[in-house]
């Protein structure tokens, strides 16, 4: 990242977006920040705050318009392409949404850097490229990769698409597999779906599977430090990163920290498992990512999972009480 450039962020209203749009209006000194979204998942009120602030344009568009998208490229230094499917489970439901809203959306980012010759990206991805592993702690150079969800498929789909281009046209592509995201204006979750319960009726709290299930839960600055600090670091034209806290925590602990939140004790909530090892079909029950890669790079995780999910959820009961006091 240099001071000066003009950035595209593809998703840039959403939840990771915006923080990407603070970071680099703020201390990454960027010349100008556009924002291409269609505030279907993303919010206005997640960019209010820079509202006076020229170097900031809105875009209200599809990434599904190809030539809009090309058109608004044109021009900008980087890329940060955050677009995708934010419901997870509903694919059980809807097989093709992650393809439709995945997949054909990276595509057309890059086909439009081709033709703009944009020369940098730097892609969200996931840990759901990596399918079900158990307890193997993963590093980047695991293979094969068999992701068991369309979500993770269509992650993996981007990352070769960016590979390939990468490759052929010229530019550079820097992807992040990410443990889950929290912090705040979070807008979907496990830890937003149970504070809104919660809120909702302190009584009870439904939990998906058993409880068991265990991931890494990283604060949303943390990853804006690690994707910021890979942006042109080494000479491949492509390479992927995992960025995680190295440690995890239960679903069942993350109950009694939403509990908690919300001004419960967690002995006071009924909880009602669904059962089974695993929240939906497609869902990774454990995931371990290895991060001594971005480490190499001198990014350090400044919150452990519990302190990345307490510092969010106390931040996400704040933000539900004061937006439906308005």
């Amino acid at each position: 990242m240099t001071a000066g450039e003009r950035w595209l962020v593809v998703g840039g209203a959403g939840f990771l977006g915006s923080h990407f749009v603070d970071r680099l209006l703020g201390s990454g000194g960027a010349a100008s920040v556009t924002v291409y979204d269609n505030f279907s998942s993303g919010r206005e009120w997640h960019l209010e705050q820079h509202s006076d602030d020229d170097r900031l344009v809105a875009q209200r568009a599809d990434v599904g318009d190809l030539d809009t998208l090309t058109a608004v490229m044109r021009g900008h230094d980087a890329v940060i392409h955050l677009a995708s499917n934010p419901d997870i489970a509903r694919a059980a439901v809807e097989p093709t949404i992650d393809f439709d809203q995945g997949t054909v959306l990276t595509q057309n980012v890059v086909e439009a850097m081709r033709v703009t010759e944009t020369p940098r990206i730097l892609y969200a991805s996931g840990s759901g490229v990596y399918g079900d592993l158990g307890e193997t702690a993963i590093d980047e150079d695991w293979g094969p990769l068999l992701p068991i969800s369309t979500y993770g498929a269509s992650k993996l789909a981007g990352e070769t698409l960016i590979s390939a281009y990468a490759a052929m046209f010229g530019f550079q592509g820097r992807a992040f597999r990410f443990g889950n995201v929290v912090g705040p204006r979070q807008t979907h979750g496990v830890g937003f779906d149970f504070v809104r319960s919660l809120l909702a009726d302190p009584s009870r709290l439904r939990i998906l599977g058993d409880g068991s299930q265990r991931k890494s839960y990283i604060h949303v600055l943390d990853v804006v430090d690690a994707v910021l600090l890979a942006d042109g670091a080494g000479s491949n034209a492509y390479d992927v990163y995992n960025v995680a806290t190295g440690d995890e925590i239960t679903v069942a602990e993350i109950a009694d920290l939403a509990a908690e939140a919300v001004g419960l004790s967690p002995d006071a909530v009924e909880y009602d498992y669904a059962g089974g090892d695993r929240g939906w079909r497609g869902d990774v029950p454990v995931v371990r990512l290895q991060i001594e890669k971005i480490e190499t790079l001198g990014w350090k995780c400044s919150r452990s999972t519990r302190d990345a999910l307490r510092e969010s959820l106390d931040e996400l009961v704040s933000e539900t009480r004061a937006r439906r006091s308005v």
